[in-house]
């Protein structure tokens, strides 16, 4: 089920949806998948976006169910872009 739009934004300008936050050392990433209306909804989904991580090679993975609005959905660390920019 999906919420009406203005539930959405209002979700959104008061920091209420839910996020799950994944931290990677390698690469040196952060991760925001979301929004969810309920934390449950987060916590349910975490193991797909852990399992994929996990199969692209990502170590040093911590999790966390967090309020808020992310900027950025993935933030790379800034030695990493340097690292990545380098290679290209």
């Amino acid at each position: 089920m999906q919420l009406p739009d203005f539930k959405l934004k209002i979700g959104q300008i008061f920091n209420q949806d839910w996020w799950v936050k994944i931290e990677t050392r390698a690469p040196a990433c952060t991760y925001y998948f979301g929004p969810f209306y309920q934390r449950s909804e987060a916590q349910a989904s975490q193991i797909g976006y852990l399992d994929d991580l996990a199969e692209e090679g990502a170590k040093g993975i911590t999790v966390k169910i967090e309020r808020g609005c992310p900027q950025e959905l993935t933030v790379y660390e800034e030695h990493e872009k340097l690292h990545q920019d380098g290679l290209r």
